[in-house]
């Protein structure tokens, strides 16, 4: 099964978007299950329903920093580097999704509050939702940068 397969199968039985991209590459990682759900449970609905950095943005971005960030703090060419390849990702997102953002790629408004009940997975969320192609979209990116 691909990642694209496994973050789709995750998002589909129940996982948020971060989670999803974090389960299909958990094996990777080396992490168990509970820990990849866990560890992205903050980020679902643009972290914590907020409707910012897309939820599969932002587990795109930590399965990239778990296998190729950085981690001597105090050499700035190797963080710059590190971002450069971060914005580039964020940029293949952008290009094919139009935006990075959750409430803008959900058409919602502005300034509308979030309230954090989650949307009930059902039927009608998975039909209207275009969450899942997000989700696709996030893993294959991923695992393009991620074979150069």
């Amino acid at each position: 099964m691909t990642h694209e397969e496994k973050a789709l199968q995750a998002f589909s039985d129940g996982a948020n978007c971060a989670q999803a991209i974090l389960l299909a590459f958990r094996d990777d990682l080396g992490m168990d299950e509970k820990t990849a759900a866990r560890l992205a449970s903050s980020f679902g609905g643009g972290i914590g329903r907020l409707r910012e950095v897309c939820g599969a943005v932002s587990g795109m971005m930590m399965v990239y920093g778990l296998l190729k960030g950085y981690d001597d703090i105090k050499d700035p060419a190797v963080k710059k580097a590190h971002y450069a390849n971060v914005q580039a990702l964020a940029a293949s997102f952008r290009e094919e999704n139009g935006s990075i953002i959750c409430r803008e790629l959900l058409s919602l408004p502005k300034n509308e509050q979030s309230d954090p009940t989650p949307t009930p997975r059902d039927a009608k969320f998975y039909h209207s939702r275009p969450c899942a192609a997000f989700v696709a979209s996030a893993a294959r990116i991923l695992d393009e940068a991620l074979k150069n």
